[in-house]
């Protein structure tokens, strides 16, 4: 769960699964490490805007827990595991500033690469960034079959979707593979969010704010009290009742999982 209160205690928080009322077992708001796998774009519509790209990963490198870990997944036509899980958090910040941009936009692939290397991860918490200005174009992958690995994986998905108002091209938009539409669903149903940027100076800031979310949530856990449809995918639900004296409060949190078929 993100964009969280600090205060918040178990006895404000209702869990559901496919509507009915869990147990929750476990509770805690501790700074745990994320692993962390930065998506970035590299095709060619990037180019001029590669500057302010790369201050929101310093942003996110800066705003990190010590003992986060991070990979860096590069892609125009091609993906390319560039870094993989490493704390070396300067290999990633080299790496970024050698990027050049070339090439069209395999946006889905990458993310699926990013998928496949986070299963190597050494953390419970799991979150992939992406950062991009381009709807896909010339991925291998599916709409649907990105969908089906995303609801398996444990992954949180940030996406930072750079709609630059000073560019002659219409990223982000409605038609082809990957538009806003897709990437928010995608986002939305691991917890994430996707973050629509107009203007290139507020790359770094939204880049620090995931950061801070990403260090600042609630994990519950809870045993299922219902046994049927084993494989099945299930839907979590969550309430929140928070004390009159706190602000109104927005809540994210993964949609739902598929339980194990044994």
């Amino acid at each position: 769960m993100s964009e969280s209160q600090r205060g918040l205690q178990k006895e404000h928080f209702t869990l559901y699964e496919d509507k009915v009322e869990q147990a929750i077992t476990h509770f805690a708001a501790e700074d745990a490490p994320v692993s962390i796998g930065l998506v970035f774009d590299t095709s060619d519509s990037m180019a001029f805007k590669l500057p302010k790209a790369r201050e929101a990963v310093s942003a996110l490198l800066t705003n990190a827990n010590p003992e986060d870990e991070f990979f860096l997944v590069e892609f125009n036509r091609r993906t390319r595991l560039s870094i993989g899980l490493t704390k070396q958090r300067e290999r990633i910040q080299n790496q970024v500033a050698m990027i050049q941009a070339s090439g069209t936009t395999a946006l889905l692939d990458a993310v699926l690469l990013g998928l496949s290397e986070m299963k190597n991860a050494h953390h419970t918490r799991k979150a992939i960034v992406i950062i991009s200005d381009g709807q896909d174009n010339v991925s291998h992958c599916s709409v649907e079959e990105l969908k089906g690995a995303v609801r398996q994986a444990d992954v949180l998905i940030y996406a930072i979707g750079i709609t630059d108002s000073a560019t002659s091209s219409k990223p982000w938009s409605s038609q082809g593979f990957a538009g806003s539409a897709l990437l928010e669903e995608i986002a939305r149903q691991t917890g994430g969010r996707l973050f629509e940027v107009n203007k290139l100076k507020q790359l770094p800031d939204i880049a620090a704010k995931i950061g801070s979310w990403l260090r600042d949530q609630y994990v519950l856990a809870y045993s299922p009290n219902h046994r049927e449809n084993k494989g099945a995918y299930r839907h979590i639900q969550m309430k929140i009742t928070a004390p009159k004296s706190f602000p109104r409060l927005r809540a994210s949190w993964r949609l739902g999982y598929y339980a194990p078929a044994e």
